[in-house]
């Protein structure tokens, strides 16, 4: 099935309705379009905060709990089982029915694998819907108080009107040095490790 008719199919399994609401914020890719289209349903069925409340509660027993995420990742567990399996857990966890539509049709596409990323393109769309700018500050080494002030004063700048800035920290090594930045649909790569691939690809090329 192609791919618009799978986010058609999306759109009529969350809700009946035809008119779609569009996100206050824009999410890139697969997660960002089924993430999008549930979205506009659970705005439709008044569910935003439940579903946002059933999908942190996943993505916790996602991490927490080994033999769900291997169920959830493995290609080979037939899909409609898959589907019904989730459909009926959703049913007895009391999840809103957006949330088990969701659940239900990332099995029967067999894209489980994709449903951490799904949750936290939601959680960005919903973080808007509050007036939140979420923003992931990725560093080789954890920045000292000065630094995270400065770097906090510089980021506020992107904001508008009441909007409130929620930062998380994630340190990776593997970036040398330097920063990446993604705030609200905004990604900004300042990493030492992108500026030697960019120079390594320049050398080959003119090789």
């Amino acid at each position: 099935m192609a791919a618009a008719n799978k986010l058609a199919l999306l759109r009529r399994s969350l809700s009946s309705a035809t008119q779609t609401v569009k996100p206050p914020v824009q999410v890139f890719g697969l997660e960002g379009r089924y993430a999008t289209s549930l979205y506009s349903a659970a705005s439709k069925l008044k569910q935003l905060d439940q579903v946002e409340k059933d999908l942190n509660a996943l993505q916790v027993a996602l991490k927490s709990n080994a033999s769900l995420r291997m169920a959830v990742t493995n290609p080979i567990i037939n899909k409609k089982l898959m589907s019904n399996t989730l459909k009926e857990t959703a049913d007895k966890l009391k999840m809103a029915p957006a949330t088990a539509n969701l659940l239900g049709l990332l099995a029967d596409n067999g894209r489980l694998k994709n449903l951490d990323t799904v949750i936290n393109a939601y959680k960005t769309i919903m973080a808007a819907h509050r007036g939140e700018v979420v923003c992931e500050v990725v560093t080789a080494k954890p920045l000292d108080s000065s630094q995270s002030k400065q770097l906090e004063s510089a980021l506020r700048s992107f904001l508008k009107g009441n909007q409130q800035l929620k930062i998380t920290s994630r340190v990776d090594p593997s970036i040398i040095g330097g920063l990446i930045v993604s705030i609200g649909d905004k990604y900004v790569d300042m990493s030492i490790a992108s500026k030697v691939k960019l120079y390594t690809d320049v050398i080959t090329s003119s090789a």
